[in-house]
Protein backbone atom coordinates (compact mmCIF):
# COMPACT_ATOMS: atom_id res chain seq x y z
CA UNK A 1 0.00 0.00 0.00
CA UNK A 2 2.85 2.06 0.26
CA UNK A 3 3.44 2.27 -3.17
CA UNK A 4 -0.71 2.97 -4.42
CA UNK A 5 -2.26 4.09 -1.15
CA UNK A 6 -3.40 7.26 -0.23
CA UNK A 7 -6.02 9.52 -1.49
CA UNK A 8 -4.10 10.64 -4.89
CA UNK A 9 -2.01 7.93 -6.26
CA UNK A 10 -4.86 5.57 -7.33
CA UNK A 11 -6.83 8.06 -9.16
CA UNK A 12 -3.00 9.35 -10.69
CA UNK A 13 -2.40 6.26 -12.07
CA UNK A 14 -5.81 5.16 -13.59
CA UNK A 15 -5.68 8.92 -15.56
CA UNK A 16 -2.16 7.38 -17.09
CA UNK A 17 -3.67 4.19 -17.63
CA UNK A 18 -4.48 4.87 -21.17
CA UNK A 19 -0.84 6.16 -22.09
CA UNK A 20 1.46 9.01 -21.65
CA UNK A 21 -0.28 12.13 -20.51
CA UNK A 22 1.00 15.82 -19.54
CA UNK A 23 0.37 17.33 -16.24
CA UNK A 24 -2.10 20.03 -17.55
CA UNK A 25 -4.66 17.15 -18.39
CA UNK A 26 -3.92 15.05 -15.42
CA UNK A 27 -4.39 18.22 -13.27
CA UNK A 28 -8.14 18.91 -15.23
CA UNK A 29 -8.44 14.52 -15.27
CA UNK A 30 -8.27 14.68 -11.19
CA UNK A 31 -10.97 17.16 -9.92
CA UNK A 32 -10.60 18.57 -6.55
CA UNK A 33 -6.41 17.89 -6.21
CA UNK A 34 -4.35 21.10 -5.49
CA UNK A 35 -0.95 21.73 -7.88
CA UNK A 36 1.05 21.01 -4.57
CA UNK A 37 -0.50 17.60 -4.13
CA UNK A 38 -0.38 16.46 -7.57
CA UNK A 39 3.30 17.83 -8.50
CA UNK A 40 3.97 15.87 -4.88
CA UNK A 41 2.42 13.11 -5.62
CA UNK A 42 3.82 12.72 -9.32
CA UNK A 43 7.71 12.62 -7.46
CA UNK A 44 6.76 10.08 -4.98
CA UNK A 45 5.08 7.77 -7.86
CA UNK A 46 8.23 8.61 -9.83
CA UNK A 47 10.88 7.86 -7.03
CA UNK A 48 9.39 4.45 -6.55
CA UNK A 49 9.48 3.82 -9.99
CA UNK A 50 5.58 3.36 -10.60
CA UNK A 51 6.09 6.14 -13.20
CA UNK A 52 8.74 7.90 -16.05
CA UNK A 53 8.82 11.81 -16.67
CA UNK A 54 9.59 13.08 -20.04
CA UNK A 55 10.41 16.62 -20.82
CA UNK A 56 10.51 17.66 -24.52
CA UNK A 57 13.06 20.33 -25.25
CA UNK A 58 11.00 23.00 -27.00
CA UNK A 59 9.38 25.94 -26.10
CA UNK A 60 7.40 26.31 -23.63
CA UNK A 61 8.54 22.77 -22.09
CA UNK A 62 6.39 20.12 -22.25
CA UNK A 63 6.62 17.36 -19.77
CA UNK A 64 4.57 14.06 -20.05
CA UNK A 65 4.00 11.21 -17.65
CA UNK A 66 3.64 7.50 -18.19
CA UNK A 67 3.45 4.69 -16.65
CA UNK A 68 6.08 1.94 -15.90
CA UNK A 69 5.71 -1.96 -15.87
CA UNK A 70 5.59 -1.88 -11.99
CA UNK A 71 2.60 0.63 -12.21
CA UNK A 72 0.70 -1.44 -14.73
CA UNK A 73 0.98 -4.91 -13.05
CA UNK A 74 -0.75 -2.74 -10.01
CA UNK A 75 -4.18 -2.61 -11.87
CA UNK A 76 -5.27 -5.64 -10.94
CA UNK A 77 -4.82 -5.25 -7.11
CA UNK A 78 -6.72 -1.78 -7.98
CA UNK A 79 -9.52 -3.46 -9.63
CA UNK A 80 -10.28 -5.71 -7.16
CA UNK A 81 -10.16 -2.57 -4.40
CA UNK A 82 -12.72 -0.91 -6.96
CA UNK A 83 -15.20 -4.76 -6.83
CA UNK A 84 -14.53 -4.51 -2.59
CA UNK A 85 -16.10 -1.09 -2.81
CA UNK A 86 -18.60 -1.22 -5.06
CA UNK A 87 -19.18 -4.11 -3.06
CA UNK A 88 -19.33 -2.32 0.63
CA UNK A 89 -21.12 0.70 -0.68
CA UNK A 90 -24.08 -1.67 -2.24
CA UNK A 91 -24.37 -3.73 1.28
CA UNK A 92 -24.54 -0.24 2.75
CA UNK A 93 -27.40 0.97 -0.03
CA UNK A 94 -25.05 3.87 -1.26
CA UNK A 95 -25.41 5.48 -4.74
CA UNK A 96 -22.57 4.19 -6.41
CA UNK A 97 -20.34 7.05 -8.18
CA UNK A 98 -20.81 7.15 -11.72
CA UNK A 99 -17.55 6.74 -14.31
CA UNK A 100 -16.68 9.38 -16.65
Amino acid sequence: MAYIGGTWKIPILLSLRQGPVRYGDLKKAIPHISDKMLFTQLRELESKNMLTKHTFTEKPPRVEYQLTEKAQNAFPVIELLEAYGVFLMKEAQQPLPTKK
